[in-house]
């Protein structure tokens, strides 16, 4: 009852949507910022003869609710500073976590704060810095529009020029209008500028690049190569295939634009425009202004590629996704910390305290970044009071316990499965770091969000351990009745 319950008022209250179905895909696996179920981080080194003592979790009784999941969440019991510091603090300070923690517990619908630990003191973020890059993206960008990938005509009558719009999900296929991954598709685009030759009595053609759009680093100068070489990341990009991204300990190109370019010239050749790609020189040149289209394709929304980037912790999505909120929003996005500063300005807009606040990147993946969990803690309160709506949107969407994304295999044990389905949450995870920032409703049926960062963790705790000790922190808050 009780999970019908909480599954009820977390629909109503955190966006009006369900949960993200079980069998997600991983886009782009690791063990840095992403916590995907196909991936197992290592056992640490030494961690089974230096084990900590767990935090015992309290015992999940009188869970007795009744109510109905229509009811007024405002009717449900607001929990007590008291009655949490009972269920949470001494898990808040289980030796998995190491002796940096800062800890926000706030009522969703208020914002008040009811319990926490430090929560002004910077501390390395990890991943949970997406959730400030969202509130950044949702704020500039509509969440509705789509991105078009185009071919225009060139500088000559037999040349014609790919215009990155945005898109890094492209298929090889078709387009796939029920799909993210695939939605605009290379076949597609192939076919409308086939034709739109013939109709022209074209033959033979080259095809160059522009992707200048929002063009910016290839890589953030501040991530390590050997990150980028081991697969867990990739060059940030206006144009990419889906079949080119980074994942399962895989390299990206650094270039993918030219292998989108050399697909659809394949294609174009295949269907009787032999066609040849002129080298890509930086981002290449803008196509001509008066450029008649031959073709295009649209993408998913903004907001399921936001969704894609939250729910599979991908870095070099979520930079792309910031570029492009910079350009809405008339600005360039070409220095290297310009993105960062763009995500600290939109911040101070929304009235978040940027005190502490260090970015080196807006996806977490560069080491020496810090924020601070009232920073995290204030952005999510601004979606779950109703404040930003897209952002609130955006927030629905994050990895389900037990059940989507970064979260899929977690929430699993006899401590922690009585939860699962309930707390929604970006993961963080980085050597010696790890991170939780989320929203979960408790067993009064009250809607509050969290925020846990531990950046020195133990070698002995290593990844598992202080993932299990954050699992077991939500989990007690889930089960509190602590009104």
């Amino acid at each position: 009852m009780r999970r019908a319950v909480v599954a009820g008022v977390t629909c109503l209250l955190v966006g009006g949507v369900g949960y993200a179905a079980a069998d997600v895909v991983d886009l782009a696996p690791g063990i840095l910022t992403y916590d995907g179920a196909s991936v197992d981080p290592p056992t640490p080194t030494g961690s089974a003869s230096a084990s900590p003592t767990w935090a015992a979790l309290p015992s999940p009784t009188a869970l007795g609710v009744s109510a109905d999941p229509a009811a007024s969440a405002a009717a449900a019991a607001l929990p007590t500073t008291a009655g949490l510091t009972k269920a949470i603090g001494a898990l808040g300070k289980d030796p998995w976590l190491g002796p940096s923690v800062g800890i926000s517990v706030r009522d969703g619908l208020t914002g008040k704060e009811l319990y926490a630990v430090q929560p002004g003191v910077a501390r390395a973020p990890a991943s949970t810095l997406k959730v400030l890059s969202t509130l950044a993206v949702t704020q500039h960008v509509d969440l509705d529009a789509r991105m078009t990938t185009k071919v225009v005509t060139g500088d000559t009558p037999s040349q014609i020029v790919l215009v990155a719009g945005g898109d890094t999900l492209l298929g090889l296929g078709a387009s796939n209008p029920s799909g993210v991954e695939g939605h605009a598709g290379i076949a597609t685009l192939a076919d409308q500028v086939a034709q739109s030759l013939t109709d022209r009595s074209t033959g033979a053609v080259t095809l160059r690049i522009d992707a200048t759009y929002a063009a910016g680093p290839r890589y953030p100068t501040t991530w390590k190569k050997e990150d980028i070489a081991a697969g867990f990341t990739q060059s940030v990009s206006m144009l990419d295939l889906v079949s080119q991204r980074a994942g399962g300990g895989r390299s990206a190109p650094p270039v993918p634009e030219t292998g989108v370019a050399g697909a659809l010239a394949k294609a174009l050749t295949a269907r009787g425009h032999a066609t040849t790609v002129l080298p890509l020189a930086g981002h290449g040149k803008a196509a001509p202004a008066a450029a008649t289209e031959l073709g295009a394709v649209e993408s998913a929304t903004y907001g399921e590629h936001l969704e894609t980037a939250l729910i599979h912790s991908d870095n070099a999505l979520t930079e792309n996704l910031v570029r492009q909120a910079m350009v809405a929003a008339g600005q360039s996005p070409a220095a290297p910390l310009a993105p960062a500063q763009f995500v600290v300005k939109s911040l101070a807009d929304a009235g978040v305290p940027t005190a502490g606040l260090k970015l080196l990147d807006v996806s977490g993946l560069s080491p020496g970044q810090t924020v601070t969990a009232t920073a995290l803690s204030d952005v999510l309160t601004l979606a779950t009071s109703g404040k930003l709506p897209e952002l609130r949107r955006a927030i629905a969407t994050l990895p389900v316990a037990g059940l989507s994304g970064s979260l899929s295999d977690r929430y699993r044990s006899k401590q922690t499965k009585a939860v699962a389905g309930i707390p929604r949450a970006k993961t963080g995870t980085l050597k010696g770091i790890s991170s939780l920032a989320g929203t979960t409703v408790d067993a009064d049926g009250r809607l509050l969000t969290f925020v846990v960062l531990a950046d020195r963790v133990p070698p002995s705790s290593g990844t598992l351990g202080a993932r299990a000790a954050l699992d077991r922190f939500v989990t007690a808050l889930t089960l509190c009745g602590c009104h």
